[in-house]
């Protein structure tokens, strides 16, 4: 038993489902189940669009209807027709909706403090459930184009230095490295992606214009989570799509040998290694891509 995953992932789903009060009568104590306590937070977090919200929480039309008819008698929210599309509906927070919003996001963060300091080693803990979190949300994982300087895409980025200095042989230091100005990878220049796990930044990819007539990929990183599950493809589809959406035909980049899985990556996507094309102190392989 003790090694059969069947066994093993019923009883993770017995744990996860009394712990985050999926049977409770009352979540949180707030007086409702935990049905449109989700609904209630994916309104306070931004989803509007009916059919979204739907299709986010996988729910049925027919309880999607009943949820919300019950959180509208509350006074919680109010549903309008949308302004772009009038056959679809927009769910909108009262005053008190967003009062009781904050309040669950009160309780939450308290249960979730909670539950990690229960662990003598909370970093394990928090590995473990974005493992988990990640492998069970890859069919929701959408990507975004944002600026590099967006707080979402610098923490993205500062992990990947992180990881870098840890990895290669003579550590990493941004401010000697060719690091990319910010506008040269926002449109109509260039491009930047990240890739969000229910909210959560696992992974991004820069294309930075130059005046060359080539672009560069830089800045591929995959959280440690999310990696053999595809991400890393997805990423690079995504930003040869933007390419050449931006009338960019040839692509190059550079990396290092102490990377061997972004080197074998890249050959088996169809990259082409080269000789070096720039003063970068860090990189030893260079690669190019017509498109």
């Amino acid at each position: 038993m003790l090694s059969d995953p069947i066994a093993r992932t019923r009883r993770f789903h017995r744990a996860v489902t009394t712990e985050a009060g999926v049977l409770d009568s009352s979540f949180l104590g707030r007086g409702r189940p935990l049905g449109p306590a989700r609904v209630l937070n994916a309104i306070g977090h931004g989803m509007h669009d009916i059919g979204e919200i739907r299709a986010y929480l996988r729910l049925d039309s027919g309880l999607m209807s009943r949820l919300l008819r019950g959180l509208e008698d509350e006074g919680l929210i109010e549903l309008t027709a949308s302004s772009t599309d009038g056959r679809r509906r927009e769910a909108q927070l009262t005053n008190s909706g967003r009062a009781e919003f904050a309040e669950y996001e009160r309780l939450s963060d308290q249960q979730a403090e909670q539950i990690v300091a229960r662990h003598p080693r909370p970093e394990i803990l928090l590995n473990a459930m974005d493992i988990v979190a990640t492998a069970l949300g890859m069919e929701r994982v959408r990507l975004e184009e944002l600026s590099p300087e967006e707080p979402r895409a610098r923490a993205c980025l500062q992990v990947y230095y992180e990881e870098l200095a840890q990895r290669l042989r003579t550590g990493f230091d941004v401010t000697r490295s060719a690091d990319p100005e910010a506008t040269d990878m926002i449109p109509p220049r260039g491009s930047f992606l990240i890739a969000l796990s229910d909210g959560l930044p696992i992974g991004c990819v820069g294309l930075k214009g130059t005046d060359k007539g080539y672009a560069e990929i830089k800045r591929l990183w995959v959280a440690q989570s999310a990696r053999g599950m595809g991400l890393a493809g997805q990423l690079m589809d995504t930003v040869e799509d933007r390419a050449r959406s931006l009338g960019i035909d040839l692509l190059r980049l550079d990396t290092n040998s102490a990377l061997p899985e972004a080197i074998a990556f890249y050959r088996k996507r169809g990259w082409t290694e080269i000789d070096r094309f720039n003063e970068d102190p860090y990189p030893d392989f260079f690669f190019e891509k017509r498109l």
